[in-house]
């Protein structure tokens, strides 16, 4: 793979995912709001693997957090049941 077609590849998936998400949001149809859930979530698979070819290749590059702010970030938007 070419590390400019998998960039603008996930660029694209990026993009792909903000559409099914505001649309998925905004759909006022239930089987509509289903179909592009379901979108999304594949969407959102494709993005995962593109994203781990890109790390194992060195193409994209990520920054270690201190875990206490992971922690504290998670706690911040931990979905209350």
């Amino acid at each position: 793979m070419d590390e400019l077609v998998l960039n603008n590849y996930l660029m694209v998936l990026k993009s792909t995912v903000e559409v099914y998400v505001h649309g998925t949001l905004e759909s006022s149809n239930k089987d509509i709001r289903e179909l592009l859930k379901e979108c999304l979530n594949e969407t959102l698979s494709s993005q995962a693997k593109t994203y781990d070819e890109m790390v194992k290749y060195d193409w994209y590059t990520i920054e270690n957090v201190d875990e206490s702010v992971i922690t504290k970030t998670k706690d911040n938007v931990e979905c209350k049941k």
